[in-house]
C-alpha cells in the first residue's frame, strides 16, 4: 500500500481530480499555499495499491502541465528606490511524493 501526496496548481486541480475519479482513485483535497510565488495549490492525498502507483502518477501528469508565466518582481537600486520588472517563472505541473503505508483502514 502506498500514500501519494500530489501538490497541484489550483489551475489544474479540477482536471486532475476528475481524471483520478474517473479511473477509480479516491482522494482527499487540502488547500495549500506555495512558498515561492505564494500562490494557491491543492495537495491531493491518494491511498492506493503498489501496482497502481505508476498509473496514478501518469494520470496526474496528463492533466497537470508545466507552463511559463511572467510575474512582477521588484529590485532595490538605492535607499527608497525600487524598480519593477517582469520575470519568467515555471508554474503548474505537480510535485508528487510516494510514501510506504504500513496499514490502511477505511471505516
Amino acid at each position: 500500500m502506498k500514500l501519494i501526496l500530489a501538490i497541484v496548481s489550483n489551475d489544474d486541480v479540477s482536471a486532475v481530480s476528475a481524471t483520478l475519479t474517473q479511473n477509480n482513485f479516491y482522494m482527499t483535497r487540502l488547500a495549500t499555499t506555495g512558498g515561492f510565488l505564494r500562490t494557491g495549490n491543492t495537495t491531493l492525498i491518494v491511498g492506493t495499491e503498489d501496482d497502481k502507483v505508476q498509473t496514478c502518477i501518469d494520470l496526474i501528469g496528463s492533466e497537470a502541465k508545466r507552463r511559463t508565466e511572467i510575474v512582477p518582481s521588484t529590485a532595490s537600486y538605492d535607499i527608497g528606490r525600487y524598480a519593477s520588472f517582469p520575470v519568467e517563472v515555471q508554474v503548474g505541473g505537480a510535485t508528487i511524493f510516494v510514501i510506504d503505508v504500513e496499514q490502511f483502514v477505511k471505516q
